[in-house]
């Protein structure tokens, strides 16, 4: 049973999926929402948990055959055969169709932006674009800002725009986390054909759109942050935060190695959790 369980936990890469899920609880706390209120915190909890693990099941089936061929993912449930695509499509389905129904049931609004996310992630991005175009990132980042939205429309009861300026953060985010990780892997994306930023555009090319991905995301929770109202204290936590990722990328363009690219993506993890974790606090205190 525990071998069985961990089969279907690594489904749903659940470091991606906490991700996902904190930018979800941060855009719900920035409405200054009780947390003291039960049932709507839980729900939004419980909804967003199975609603991206349910989307990220859904792309892990989709993904198999280029999973089997590339290196870093052919051990995965799915290429080694332990998980069955049967298994895997009815644990997907059960995850995001609980996810969507407990949506709804919290906000009709709500319920649409999570569905939205479930859409451009599973049908938008993976069936129809990845396999075409380097673009497709876009659309899937604009999949990874729907939980954060979603959040914020569930506490305040509309898409407003600080909604949509944490939103676009989370979009120009993932260039940044996407693009680097496609680079390190340049060959696995080459063997699996799928286009890639490095393949299409070039080394060079791709370095400048993350060094301009990283501005913008920067920018952008910047000014979500001044108009949350955040104390000044706050505010130069969130400015170191973006001087690291800003220098690394800018270190990128002028010293560009494997190593630079690799610490930038990482990083970009970390400022994106330090800054949903700024927000989170500087709203509740």
């Amino acid at each position: 049973m525990g071998k069985k369980f961990l089969l279907y936990w690594h489904l749903i890469k659940p470091l991606q999926t906490g991700l996902l899920l904190l930018t979800g609880i941060t855009g719900f706390l920035t409405a200054r929402c009780p947390v003291l209120n039960f049932l709507a915190f839980s729900g939004l909890v419980a909804s967003l948990s199975l609603s991206i693990s349910g989307s990220t099941a859904f792309n892990m089936v989709i993904d198999s055959d280029i999973d089997l061929s590339m290196g870093r993912t052919r051990k995965r449930p799915l290429p080694s055969g332990k998980l069955t695509r049967t298994q895997a499509l009815t644990f997907a389905a059960l995850l995001s169709s609980s996810g969507v129904l407990l949506a709804f049931a919290l906000s009709p609004l709500y319920g649409l932006l999570i569905s939205a996310g479930i859409f451009f992630d599973v049908v938008v991005y993976s069936l129809w674009l990845k396999r075409r175009t380097p673009w497709s990132i876009v659309w899937g980042g604009i999949a990874g800002a729907m939980p954060i939205m979603a959040g914020r429309a569930l506490g305040t009861g509309r898409v407003d725009t600080i909604g949509l300026l944490l939103g676009l953060s989370v979009l120009l985010w993932i260039p940044t986390h996407i693009l680097t990780f496609s680079m390190k892997y340049y060959e696995d994306y080459q063997r699996a054909g799928i286009p890639t930023f490095p393949s299409v555009y070039g080394f060079e090319k791709t370095r400048w759109i993350i060094a301009l991905s990283s501005v913008g995301a920067a920018v952008a929770v910047g000014i979500g942050v001044l108009a949350l109202g955040l104390s000044w204290g706050y505010l130069r936590l969130l400015a170191v935060l973006s001087v690291g990722l800003l220098s690394l990328a800018v270190y990128s363009l002028k010293k560009p190695s494997e190593r630079v690219n690799f610490g930038l993506f990482k990083y970009a993890s970390l400022f994106m959790l330090g800054a949903m974790l700024i927000m989170m606090a500087g709203t509740r205190l």
